[in-house]
């Protein structure tokens, strides 16, 4: 006589690496990195176009994504694909020049993989940048736009499935960006005068770039600027207790706002040109915060 049916005979398995794969591959780092480990301040995620931040990196140690365990190589012109270690006018940071995306077809786990590898290695406070089409009709290429908060359009959570080693389950997102480091951000701002605009950001799944009807949509739905990114990033740092902040160039007025043509290579253009406000900025930031830590 066969044994009965029971459902728990068959365990839901995990979409994506996660906690146990996180420790695993921030001790591969911890090695690579040997005595020139240091407890980071923050963690930066630098968006398509602002790399160049990472040149400004003392003491640098560039890891490939190939060698950090679980991390696919990244396939997005103007994404070097290093994870990076040094420090920052002198305040000690890990930078991630490039990121993961669910368009290239990553699972929204291995999205927000970097994030738990970055939190395995000591960073509680996560800065991301990203570049975004401007759905305000008052942005303008080249802005700068600190979140205020961000509209999750993927239909997509990095957290689905069983629950993670060290995660909150149900993670409060009533503030995903944090006060204080926003603030923090708008006095770096003013201290390097740099304009500095603020909105809420919608994350599309892409790769395509919206439509003039979508566009309209996401007007009506509040959106400030829309992305293909940082979403899945943020939702799991907020599930592991680390403060976020993060800025937005805007690269493009969205669709339907111009007669511009949308394409990557106006994007990164936007960024060589921005990239010295966006540098001050986050330069003038990161030594702010070394001073409260």
């Amino acid at each position: 006589m066969s044994a009965p049916f029971r459902t728990a005979s068959m365990p839901v398995p995990n979409e994506g690496p996660g906690a146990y794969e996180a420790s695993r591959a921030a001790a591969v780092v911890r090695e690579l990195l040997g005595d020139a480990y240091r407890e980071p301040a923050c963690a930066i995620v630098l968006g398509s176009g602002l790399g160049g931040l990472s040149a400004q990196v003392t003491d640098a140690i560039h890891i490939p994504f190939a060698d950090v365990p679980g991390f696919p190589t990244t396939s997005v012109s103007g994404h070097a694909g290093q994870l990076i270690s040094g420090t920052l006018d002198g305040v000690p940071v890990l930078m991630l020049s490039g990121r993961l995306h669910m368009y290239e077809g990553h699972p929204p786990a291995v999205a927000g993989y970097p994030v738990r590898v970055l939190h395995a290695l000591g960073a509680r406070v996560y800065v991301a940048s990203n570049a975004a089409g401007g759905v305000n009709r008052n942005f303008v290429p080249g802005d700068l736009m600190l979140l205020a908060d961000h509209i999750n359009m993927m239909y997509r959570n990095p957290l689905h499935g069983p629950p993670q080693k060290g995660d909150e389950r149900f993670p409060d997102m009533s503030s995903p960006y944090d006060a204080e480091l926003r603030a923090l951000m708008r006095a770096a701002a003013r201290e390097q005068g740099v304009e500095l605009k603020d909105g809420v950001y919608m994350g599309l799944l892409g790769p395509t770039y919206e439509t003039p009807a979508e566009v309209r949509m996401l007007e009506k739905f509040g959106a400030d600027a829309v992305g293909m990114s940082t979403v899945p990033e943020v939702i799991v740092a907020r599930a592991l207790g680390m403060r976020c902040v993060a800025v937005s160039l805007i690269t493009n007025k969205a669709a339907g706002l111009s007669a511009e043509l949308l394409g990557h290579e106006e994007v990164l253009q936007v960024g060589r040109e921005a990239a010295g406000r966006f540098e001050r900025l986050v330069r003038g930031f990161v030594g702010g915060l070394g001073k409260t830590v």
